[in-house]
């Protein structure tokens, strides 16, 4: 979901960009115009997350799965092994690609608990002199998010693709932080890579140079030509979160909207949810019917009602409720209101 006042901005200056008589989308890249646009939005970016200096940020086209590969094609410098923490679908998909390229050593995994809970930082086995520790930040399938920053002796990696620009993050404590833009930041087809310019010194050979961070930093992330109506769209949305307040009142907002939801859930009779509390997903609330056969209803009635994309994803079941920056707490309040009014009537 984006918000409606980027959504009008965006279609207000589809034509005319700016007043330059043509749509952001006609712009060359390399043209002053969208190098001045580019700056402005990494400038933003940086000021959201008082990313430091020694950081780059890049822009690439893609997914954030691409970032699987990319990410030990960048990061091994030499090392034998790099360690991986499991905790759903998403970190799991991570460790197989990674796989191809270096020894992984799983830190800790729940999936013996049905990935509903995150393993015991006492029992982890971490491997110092591992390349880097790799961890999922948000599993949007099954709603289990960290609420504190994993404590390692090497540099942290994290997926922050549903997570990022919803709550305070302090970037010095990552070696590099990724994120796809469809979450929180705008389009699918952009994935942002922030990244300590000290982990690229060592860059495997078989590296394509479209793949290589330390060759698009040196670019500007334009070493081809970007999304560049992607990176344009991301660049509203930052500044709509700076006039919302910033991350402080991002994070207080999601965190409202996510204790609402949670509450009416734990009070119902008829949902539920089994993600350990210590974990459970600000951005993803997943949750089942204890009568399954009431499913189809439930969904076919939320629509009805204004209420969409309320299925759980395939691997899942049962249902999810997205609750990302541009979701209000109106929403929420609505969708609340309707289960309650579901289950005094069907439950």
């Amino acid at each position: 979901m984006l918000p409606e006042e980027v959504m009008l901005q965006a279609q207000a200056e589809l034509l005319d960009w700016q007043g330059s008589g043509k749509s952001v989308m006609e712009i060359g890249h390399r043209t002053p115009d969208f190098i001045k646009l580019a700056e402005h939005v990494e400038s933003s970016l940086r000021d959201i997350l008082a990313i430091p200096d020694s950081y780059h940020v890049l822009f690439l086209a893609g997914g954030a799965t691409h970032q699987y590969s990319i990410i030990p094609m960048n990061l091994l410098a030499g090392k034998q092994s790099a360690d991986y923490i499991d905790t759903g679908i998403w970190s799991d998909k991570a460790i197989a690609a990674a796989k191809r390229y270096t020894d992984v050593n799983i830190v800790c995994s729940s999936r013996d608990d049905d990935y509903q809970s995150i393993p015991d930082p006492s029992n982890w086995q971490l491997n110092n002199d591992a390349a880097y520790c790799y961890y999922t930040d948000n599993e949007t399938i099954g709603g289990v998010e960290f609420h504190s920053v994993p404590k390692v002796s090497t540099p942290l990696v994290s997926d922050m693709t549903s997570s990022l620009l919803s709550k305070q993050v302090d970037v010095s404590q990552f070696g590099l932080i990724f994120a796809g833009a469809q979450k929180n930041i705008g389009p699918a087809g952009l994935t942002l890579v922030i990244v300590n310019s000290e982990l690229l010194k060592d860059i495997l050979s078989i590296t394509p140079d479209l793949l290589n961070y330390s060759l698009q930093a040196k670019n500007h992330s334009m070493l081809n030509t970007p999304p560049t109506f992607n990176w344009y769209m991301a660049g509203l949305m930052f500044d709509w979160v700076k006039q919302q307040g910033g991350i402080e009142t991002m994070q207080q907002m999601n965190q409202r909207k996510s204790d609402l939801l949670y509450r009416a859930i734990d009070e119902s009779g008829l949902f539920y949810n089994d993600i350990a509390k210590t974990c459970r997903s600000r951005m993803n609330v997943v949750f089942h019917l204890q009568d399954e056969n009431l499913l189809q209803t439930f969904l076919e009635e939320a629509t009805l009602a204004g209420l969409h994309a309320l299925k759980g994803h395939k691997l899942a079941g049962g249902c999810r409720a997205s609750l990302y920056n541009a979701v209000s707490e109106a929403g929420v309040e609505q969708l609340v209101a309707f289960m309650r009014e579901f289950e005094r009537t069907k439950g």
